[in-house]
C-alpha cells in the first residue's frame, strides 16, 4: 500500500519593504507648491498687462466723476480724498497698473460723491463771478508787503461774507480778487454789489480799495479744487472789463435776474480778448433798497 501524498509547500510570505514614503506613480508629474516671491510676479504680470488695464479703465469711464481722476491737475486741494489721490498716484507713477486704476476709481467716485451735495460735481450750470482790486498791484510796490498783505486780510474780511451768506462758495483768492461760484446769478450778483460796498469803507496807507466785479452764467467742469472751461474764462474777462466799484453781468447772467429789483444799462464799447465777439455785457447800476 502506497503512502498518502505530501502536503504541498506553504508559500514563502515575502517581508515587507522598508518605508520609503508613499508610493508615486512614475507616469504622473510632480506639483510643487508656489512661492511667495512667484505669487508676486503672477500678481505684478497681471497687474500690468494690457487686458486687466483695459478693463480697469473702462470701469472708470462708468463710474461717477472725473475718470482721469488722479494727475496733478485733479488732486490739486487739500480734501482727504484729493490727499490720497495725491499719495496712490506718487507711489505708482513708475509703471501702468490696473490695481492703481482701481485705486483711483474708488478716491474719483468719493469725490464726486464729495461734491454731489452742492451740485457741482462734472460738468455743472454755475454762476462765476470774478472780483478783484483796481490799481492795487501800484499801490502795494510802494506800500510794501506788510501794508498790502494786512489790506488784502481786511479785504477778506469784507468780500467773503456776503459771498457765503448767498450761498456761493469761493474757489481760489487771486492775490488780490477771488473766483466764486453759485448754483444762480441772482445771489453771485447781490454778493457782489455788497462787497463792492463794503471795500469802499476800507483805507490804509492812504489808499482806499475799489473793487470791480464780473458775473457770467455757464457751464464749468470742476478738476480737482478748482473750476474750469471756457466759460470760466468768460467770466474773468467781464470781471476784467469792469471799472471801479462796477458790477458786471453777461447776457446769460442777466436773463436769470429778478429785473425788478435791478437796473441794469448795457456797455455797448465792450470788448475783451478771449470772450466771444457777440457777447453782450450789461452794468448794474442800483438795487432795490441800496
Amino acid at each position: 500500500m502506497s503512502d498518502p501524498p505530501a502536503d504541498p509547500p506553504t508559500p514563502a510570505i515575502p517581508e515587507p519593504p522598508a518605508d520609503e514614503g508613499p508610493v508615486v506613480d512614475p507616469g504622473a508629474t510632480e506639483t510643487q507648491a508656489e512661492t511667495p516671491e512667484q505669487a508676486a510676479s503672477r500678481v505684478r504680470a497681471i497687474d500690468s498687462s494690457a487686458g486687466a488695464m483695459k478693463v480697469a479703465k473702462a470701469l472708470r469711464k462708468i463710474l461717477p466723476g472725473d475718470a482721469d481722476y488722479g494727475d496733478r491737475l485733479s488732486t490739486t486741494g487739500k480734501q482727504p480724498s484729493q490727499v490720497l489721490g495725491q499719495r496712490v498716484a506718487a507711489l505708482t507713477a513708475e509703471r501702468p497698473s490696473a490695481l492703481r486704476e482701481i485705486g483711483l476709481s474708488a478716491l474719483q467716485v468719493w469725490q464726486a460723491l464729495a461734491d454731489a451735495p452742492g451740485g457741482t460735481a462734472g460738468y455743472a450750470e454755475v454762476a462765476i463771478l470774478f472780483t478783484d482790486l483796481v490799481s492795487f498791484s501800484r499801490w502795494a510796490l510802494e506800500a510794501g508787503d506788510a501794508a498790502a498783505i494786512q489790506l488784502l486780510r481786511r479785504v477778506g474780511e469784507a468780500t467773503e461774507p456776503p459771498i457765503e451768506a448767498r450761498g456761493g462758495k469761493l474757489v481760489k483768492r487771486l492775490g488780490d480778487g477771488l473766483m466764486a461760484v453759485f448754483d444762480d446769478p441772482q445771489g453771485a450778483v447781490e454778493a457782489a454789489i455788497e462787497a463792492t460796498a463794503a471795500t469802499r469803507n476800507i483805507e490804509a496807507v492812504g489808499y482806499r480799495p475799489q473793487l470791480r466785479a464780473g458775473v457770467h452764467f455757464g457751464k464749468a467742469q470742476k478738476v480737482g479744487g478748482d473750476y474750469l472751461g471756457v466759460d470760466v474764462n468768460v467770466a474773468a474777462r467781464v470781471a476784467g472789463a469792469a471799472r471801479a466799484n462796477e458790477v458786471l453781468v453777461s447776457e446769460t447772467a442777466r436773463e436769470r435776474l429778478n429785473t425788478d429789483a435791478m437796473r441794469l444799462k448795457r456797455k455797448w464799447l465792450f470788448r475783451a480778448k478771449g470772450a466771444p465777439e457777440d457777447l453782450k455785457v450789461y452794468a448794474v447800476q442800483t438795487i432795490a433798497g441800496k
